[in-house]
């Protein structure tokens, strides 16, 4: 069994939609190339999960802070509209980006029921 081959079914392996056969699950179990890449999705599954999990709080003076601060260095809603384009324009790219993501992992996990 060569590695390319069970790539794509690794992550699916680490969070349950697909099951390894005999040979493949031996395969994986002597190969050091394959153990990491299962290592790597454990780790990103478990930090997904965390972020889920645990909200951050917020400071109780931090908005008065930042608003302070703001005014202090003169700082006007006028001036802040060239970056709110800009972050907007890249918040917008990181989303669509995430969404991509999903939809590839979501059709490579039908993909690997149906096979399976």
């Amino acid at each position: 069994m060569q590695c390319d081959e069970l790539a794509p079914l690794l992550a699916g392996v680490v969070d349950g939609s697909a099951v390894l056969d005999r040979r493949s699950a031996r395969h994986v179990g002597s190969c050091l190339r394959c153990q990491a890449e299962v290592a790597q999705y454990r780790r990103l599954l478990r930090t997904l999960h965390q972020l889920r999990e645990e909200p951050v709080p917020m400071p109780a003076g931090l908005p008065a802070a930042i608003t302070a601060y703001l005014d202090a260095a003169g700082v006007t809603p006028a001036s802040l509209w060239p970056r709110r384009v800009a972050y907007a324009g890249a918040l917008t790219a990181t989303a669509a980006g995430a969404a991509g993501a999903i939809a590839l992992a979501v059709a490579r996990s039908r993909r690997l029921r149906l096979a399976g």
